[in-house]
């Protein structure tokens, strides 16, 4: 068994790798500053499970500006945290993605260099690809991110790889194409979609609905996080999809079918910084990751509409 380090363990996706490494016998200390971009209440939240085990050790930290000498050490970091959202990194909000997205993941890489993990697994995004310039998208594609966000997470990108071959730490970046499922962050479209169904309100979709995404389960991403620290080429980079992109206007059918609620749809103007389609292609990933993403999406929406019922469930219970 393994000592591991999660960051942004109160997150979406961190929450629930902390909670997969504690099945599996992981001593896990997982660090997040509970930033408001959301509820923190949510986030704390999405930390009762880990927190109820007995080999999880919750600090919580800013790793831009907190003294990280304190990290233990361990045999595999997992980098999760970042300021998230597209729409939210233009203008004066940028200096957070900055400090959160860059500087907290330089001060990670000095922490590590004297005394180095196997592996430290960085989790970079499909928005650097931005308007990308062919489809399938390959790691071997241009990058051109097409909002402050992307631009952030690509940087960030370049500083773990660069630390790898300036200085041996071994670092693997994942491409995560769209992650949804279960805790899917309250800003997603699956959850705004999921939850005005749920209040009977219309669906509100930016532009015109054509714009496709290669929607990947939280699950699946998870599988290759995990292989990624394990087996994961040092320097390596590696897109982390589903390998089946579809259309807003499509999704909206598989809506009506998981939920069995009739569905109205409100069209608003697109959003600078929403690329037009993403589109992964994971042969890399499959080869030397053995990534093979088995979730599909009428099966993760189900299992995130029954989540989003859950919790209506639990909000009466509280009320009562």
């Amino acid at each position: 068994m393994a000592d591991v380090l999660v960051t942004g363990a109160a997150g979406f996706l961190g929450s629930r790798l902390s909670e997969r490494l504690l099945a599996k016998g992981h001593q896990v200390t997982g660090v997040d500053c509970l930033t408001d971009y959301y509820d923190p209440a949510v986030k704390r939240d999405n930390l009762r499970g880990a927190l109820a085990h007995p080999s999880f050790r919750f600090l919580e930290w800013d790793l831009a500006d907190h003294d990280l000498g304190g990290l233990p050490e361990v045999d595999v970091v997992y980098h999760l945290a970042a300021q998230a959202g597209v729409r939210a990194s233009w203008g004066k909000d940028f200096a957070i993605y900055l400090r959160q997205n860059l500087l907290a993941t330089q001060r990670l890489l000095e922490r590590y260099l004297e005394r180095p993990p196997r592996r430290l697994v960085y989790a970079s995004s499909s928005s650097v690809y931005g308007d990308a310039e062919r489809l399938p998208t390959s790691e071997e594609d241009r990058p051109r991110p097409f909002s402050p966000y992307g631009v952030t997470k690509l940087a960030a990108e370049h500083l773990c790889l660069l630390y790898q071959r300036n200085h041996g730490l071994p670092a693997v970046a994942l491409r995560f194409f769209t992650v949804y499922g279960p805790r899917q962050r309250p800003d997603m479209g699956f959850h705004r979609f999921l939850e005005a169904v749920r209040e009977h309100r219309p669906l509100e979709i930016f532009g015109d609905g054509k714009q496709s995404r290669d929607f990947t389960f939280v699950e699946d991403i998870l599988d290759a996080v995990e292989a990624a620290g394990e087996r994961g080429r040092p320097g390596g980079v590696y897109n982390v999809g589903s390998d089946r992109p579809i259309s807003v206007l499509d999704v909206l059918e598989i809506v009506r079918q998981v939920t069995g609620e009739p569905v109205r749809v409100e069209f608003v103007p697109k959003v600078a910084g929403d690329a037009p389609h993403t589109a992964s292609d994971i042969t890399r990933a499959r080869e030397e990751l053995g990534y093979a993403p088995r979730v599909p999406l009428e099966q993760g929406l189900a299992a995130q509409w029954k989540w989003h019922q859950s919790r209506r469930m639990q909000g009466k219970g509280a009320k009562a």
